[in-house]
């Protein structure tokens, strides 16, 4: 049933709301008739003349510099073969979408329907005019490598076969890693490689560039050992034919130092691997499972150095760490090739970077105390920031340094900081806090899971893994619900008002009552209070039966709140609670503190909210620099509202003189490093990015947090409370199935830090 679950998901995701993963979106203004007449006629009739006088001004006028044409004729997808070039156009699109939210590189798929090498050749040479580089995507070999080498010679942009170069070069650098590990030499070490096909012949020629040496190579396809005595090889088998006297994969292993697995699953035994030499490296990489189990290999050998495919191992050998990075650098140049200088630029770029002190924010994505470069960690991850600030230069000075590159980088700190701007990308944001609440799933309450909005985001949150839906509300409306969308889940529904659940009932009213008889309340009172789903919800997070908690997406804030913080404790040091709610803009994710509890907070406690919001920065792995917000900069206005910012800023100056905090300061101020640095240097908030805003009044914070959310459409995650020791958390009325979503993301990424 999980596989209907996935199957419907999957054909939701690419159907609705619009078919398809990507579309074009205007660059230019386009509102007036003056923007129209510049856009098209007459006004485009300038820059084509100027094109027509010099050709290389088709960069400086349109978007060919940083556009990539990803071209299949679906020969050869995926795990599917050769189904044809319609049926391949989905991964193609993702294909686009993995360019743009990874290196901000627009892309048109394009499939054609052509199996001739020539025609197909021919075919992409005549739309070659409007791209920037072209990308060749799942086409069988051999015809694969014909195609690369032809469109290389005879094209002046880049061309590059991802199935080919992208697993070489990301396998390329955790080979030199695992070796340096294992204390040996890439000259040294004897390499059986199974499987024969693209990437894997491009695998093994990226070894030998890096200096292993052919005699030590034994290459192994679905016949057996490539041996020079074999008849009818390809030119690129024959490439590496061995005279060793073996023939299968069982007999070439013995003593081997390295296996390299490109070809199928569970081929590759624990006595095979028992059969290697001392610390052995096996790189596992057929998708979606590999020739050996990671765990059935790391429990035969505990020198291993393992490293698969997939993301839910330790050194996942994934494409997404190359291409986009490589055709980034290669545009950034206007290179009119990727070269082999290029691809081994990206290796030791690769190579280096995993050897470097990880950010904190790459740890919490992956529930990590502290990633290190080990055994478990011989590349970096793909959700790592610092890639495409590393990657890029090194791949567009190669192409300087070869002579490839045709419009030479001048100011390098500058061209990195243009990189490290396209990273402001919401979704990516989005992903990062959906992987971190996956690493380690918990039991969440769903208090309003008879709304079909709710139900349908509690289905996301099982169906992603992010979290274990606890479903409150009327029984028979949930289940009549959940058969209408497909959610088969065996999940538990509990409605707070039925017989069924009475002795649960009872038990909580009997704790809430312990805990607030001296406030006015009576047994009878608690018991009809566990009645209501927030009384009822927060109590069970309260006694261990779950471990978070949803609510308010059908009533006010106020009603919502009240039963939580009479039930939930504030944390030590607490005297209010606060909310934060998390702001993806396009200038990168901000905090904007208190949006919906603390109406006009006086100095002390404005200092708390900015500790909290500090913390809860932290918990998702951002490195706090704080604004406190007002109408005047540092003093120049004695107005109440303006002294006790400053108040609130000397008292965390003096309190908590680790945080990077100042104030007070205008938004404008806080937000534009340039007006700061102008104005007022001597700030501690002085050439510093400021991800934390914390706003003086209820008034402020709500109505500007809304009217960014409005405005310019960006994503809101929050509000998030702060101050509780209970992780639970209030939506805003009516929210989206994907403001659920992630809200429950948020909540479990508090269970998490708080079971720590």
């Amino acid at each position: 049933m999980q596989n209907d679950q996935q199957r419907n998901a999957a054909l939701d995701y690419h159907a609705k709301p619009t078919p398809g993963k990507i579309a074009v979106v205007p660059t230019k203004s386009y509102r007036t008739q003056r923007d129209l007449a510049l856009a098209y006629s007459p006004g485009v009739a300038i820059p084509c003349l100027e094109i027509q006088k010099q050709v290389s001004d088709v960069y400086k006028y349109t978007n060919k510099g940083n556009l990539v044409a990803v071209i299949s004729n679906g020969t050869a997808v995926l795990g599917l073969g050769d189904i044809g070039p319609e049926a391949s156009k989905p991964v193609m699109e993702g294909k686009a979408l993995l360019f743009k939210i990874f290196a901000d590189i627009d892309v048109f798929d394009i499939e054609i329907n052509e199996k001739d090498p020539q025609k197909f050749i021919d075919a992409v040479k005549a739309i070659a005019p409007t791209f920037g580089g072209i990308n060749l995507e799942d086409i069988k070999s051999p015809e694969a490598f014909e195609i690369e080498r032809r469109l290389k010679e005879e094209l002046n942009i880049p061309v590059m076969h991802d199935d080919q170069h992208g697993t070489a070069i990301i396998s390329c650098a955790a080979l030199i890693n695992a070796l340096e590990l294992a204390e040996k030499k890439i000259e040294d070490v004897q390499i059986i490689v199974s499987g024969a096909g693209a990437a894997a012949i491009s695998c093994t020629k990226l070894y030998q560039a890096f200096g292993a040496k052919k005699e030590n190579i034994i290459m192994i396809d679905s016949k057996g050992v490539i041996r020079s005595d074999r008849s009818q090889l390809s030119p690129e088998k024959a490439l590496f034919a061995t005279d060793q006297d073996v023939h299968t994969l069982e007999e070439s292993i013995q003593g081997a130092d390295v296996f390299i697995g490109l070809s199928q699953a569970n081929i590759f035994t624990p006595d095979m691997l028992l059969s290697m030499a001392k610390n052995p490296i096996v790189f596992a990489m057929a998708n979606p499972d590999p020739e050996i189990e990671y765990d059935l290999a790391i429990s035969t050998r505990e020198d291993v150095i393992m490293a698969t495919g997939r993301s839910d191992h330790p050194n996942q050998v994934n494409n997404v760490l190359g291409f986009p990075f490589i055709f980034r650098g290669a545009l950034d140049v206007r290179a009119n090739k990727i070269n082999e200088a290029m691809k081994m630029a990206a290796v030791k770029a690769l190579s280096e970077l995993a050897k470097e002190s990880v950010p904190e924010l790459v740890n919490v994505v992956y529930d990590e105390t502290r990633l290190s470069f080990g055994r478990e960690y011989i590349i970096p991850k793909p959700f790592d920031p610092r890639l495409i600030a590393k990657i890029p230069p090194a791949v567009a000075k190669a192409a300087m340094e070869s002579g490839v590159a045709t419009q030479p980088i001048e100011n390098w700190e500058q061209y990195i900081e243009t990189l490290e701007a396209r990273l402001g990308s919401n979704q990516k944001m989005v992903r990062l806090l959906h992987d971190r609440a996956k690493s380690d799933p918990k039991r969440l309450v769903f208090a309003e899971a008879d709304h079909l909005d709710v139900l349908k985001a509690a289905q996301i949150v099982s169906e992603e893994g992010i979290a274990i839906p606890i479903l409150l509300g009327d029984e028979e409306v949930i289940k009549d619900l959940m058969q209408a969308i497909h959610f088969d889940a065996d999940v538990t529904i509990i409605d707070p008002k039925v017989d069924t659940h009475e002795a649960q009932r009872k038990n909580y009213a009997e704790l809430f009552w312990q805990e607030q008889k001296r406030k006015g309340y009576t047994f009878y009172d608690a018991e009809r209070m566990m009645l209501q789903r927030n009384y009822f919800g927060a109590m069970m997070i309260k006694n261990g039966d779950a471990d978070a908690m949803l609510s308010g997406y059908s009533r006010n804030y106020p009603s919502v709140v009240k039963p939580i913080l009479e039930i939930a404790k504030k944390a030590p040091g607490v005297k209010k609670v606060a909310a934060t709610n998390l702001m993806l803009t396009k200038r990168g994710p901000i905090f904007l503190s208190d949006t919906t509890i603390n109406v006009d907070p006086d100095a002390k406690e404005l200092a708390k909210i900015a500790q909290l919001t500090a913390q809860t920065a932290e918990m998702f792995g951002f490195s706090p620099t704080m604004a406190m917000l007002s109408f005047s900069n540092f003093g120049s206005s004695k107005f109440p509202q303006a002294k006790k910012v400053s108040e609130a800023v000397a008292l965390l100056h003096r309190v908590a003189p680790e945080l990077t905090v100042d104030g007070p300061i205008q938004s404008d101020f806080a937000l534009n490093k340039e007006m700061l640095e102008k104005g007022f240097p001597f700030s501690r908030l002085s050439k510093k990015n400021v991800n934390v805003l914390i706003f003086p009044n209820l008034d402020a914070a709500n109505i500007t947090y809304k009217l960014i959310k409005e405005l310019n459409a960006a994503l809101s995650i929050g509000p998030i409370l702060m101050g509780l020791t209970e992780p639970i958390h209030i939506l805003q009325l009516g929210a989206s199935v994907e403001e659920i979503v992630n809200m429950a993301a948020v909540a479990i990424i508090d269970a998490q830090s708080k079971n720590k």
